[in-house]
């Protein structure tokens, strides 16, 4: 009990030092806990993916299409439940600033796929009949003010021309990760246009979404896909919708490294900083390290009570740091809701955040507790702080 009383009488003796050290803890805490949300943010398309869905796509890359005649073939593969077809449409929504995901896709059946985007039957039905209808998440639908029945344009950079959306629904993630951004219009509309722009390239697709019954069945089934369409002109390549999300995620590879290393270098410049501090202090009570050693105090006791200052310090920044992370959380995604689609601080990074202020306090308090530990008592008493 004394121990403790004299480690919180020690925390803020020197009280601007001890402020600006714990205020330099919560800021190199709520950094850490941005970045590390950035990594997650990065693997959410990996961590939503379900392991009953398969992606069929041209064995040569995702931008070579497919012809639409496959979707039947791949309905009379065994164990294949559910299909749909989808494209990627790259369209501008009054100006280039405003990217979003847009896909055109098959119809509900596409959305059926996903249980994950709640949508009423009503918005289903509506979607299916009419053939410029849209469907857009809610976070979506937030960032642009749009309701249902609204009219929304989008010029074509892939597919030229200028495309006519009416909103017919306004889809829910069923979890919080669950991405809110995307924009699904009817394939079919597009394909018509393109029947009299550029017919060539009509009745093509960019992949297949395909459900299975057994998840455990998925390599096997892969194969029979494939296996339709050896040797064909357009050769597929069929893969776990996890391994097709994380095929996108290895081509940023060095920016998801670049993330977690500036995550770890923020976490040493901290312990660096609360080292220093915490060596002054040792400096300056040098001669009551003295007297107690005096007293019979041996370096075991010492090392506690350094060492309890120097946690307390970095687990009071840090917990600062987490309580800052919650408004920053929306900050942060505020400023990159055109890149990301979802960003959430997660449980485990708030514990890995308290987990290295405590690491980080018991670390620094290493020099300065060896150095006061072979300090002779007749010199400490000489110094004066």
């Amino acid at each position: 009990m004394e121990l403790l009383r004299l480690i919180a009488g020690n925390v803020f003796r020197h009280r601007l030092r001890s402020i600006l050290t714990i205020l330099g803890v919560a800021v190199a805490m709520l950094a850490f806990c941005m970045l590390r949300s950035l990594v997650d943010a990065w693997y959410v398309g990996v961590d939503a993916a379900a392991p009953n869905r398969l992606v069929v796509r041209n064995k040569i890359s995702l931008v070579h299409p497919m012809p639409l005649a496959y979707r039947e073939k791949i309905l009379r593969v065994r164990d294949v439940t559910g299909i749909g077809h989808g494209i990627w449409f790259g369209g501008i929504y009054k100006d280039k600033k405003n990217f979003f995901a847009q896909f055109g896709i098959s119809g509900s059946d596409y959305m059926d796929l996903y249980p994950e985007f709640l949508l009423t039957d009503e918005e289903k039905t509506a979607f299916d009949k009419d053939r410029q209808a849209c469907i857009a998440g809610r976070k979506l639908a937030k960032r642009f003010g749009w309701k249902v029945g609204d009219a929304i344009p989008l010029q074509g950079t892939i597919f030229p021309g200028t495309f006519r959306f009416v909103l017919k629904g306004i889809y829910r993630g069923a979890q919080r990760n669950t991405d809110e951004t995307a924009f699904f219009f009817r394939y079919d509309y597009l394909n018509e246009a393109l029947k009299k722009s550029t017919p060539e390239r009509s009745d093509k697709i960019g992949w297949y979404i395909v459900r299975i019954a057994d998840p455990d069945r998925a390599a096997e089934v892969s194969q029979e896909i494939d296996n339709v369409f050896k040797n064909s002109l357009a050769e597929t390549l069929t893969e776990t919708e996890k391994a097709f999300q994380l095929g996108f995620v290895a081509m940023t590879d060095a920016i998801v490294a670049s993330i977690q290393i500036i995550s770890i270098v923020v976490i040493a410049i901290i312990l660096i900083v609360l080292a220093n501090t915490m060596a002054m202090t040792a400096r300056e009570r040098s001669c009551e390290y003295a007297v107690l050693k005096t007293l019979g105090f041996g370096p075991w006791f010492l090392f506690r009570l350094i060492s309890g200052e120097s946690v307390a310090i970095a687990m009071i920044g840090g917990i600062l740091g987490v309580l800052l992370s919650i408004p920053g959380e929306r900050i942060f995604f505020k400023l990159l809701e055109d890149f990301i689609p979802v960003f959430e601080v997660q449980g485990s990074t708030y514990l890995m955040a308290l987990a290295a202020s405590f690491i980080v306090g018991l670390v620094a308090a290493l020099p300065p507790s060896i150095r006061v530990s072979r300090v002779p008592i007749a010199d400490g008493l000489r110094h004066m702080g």
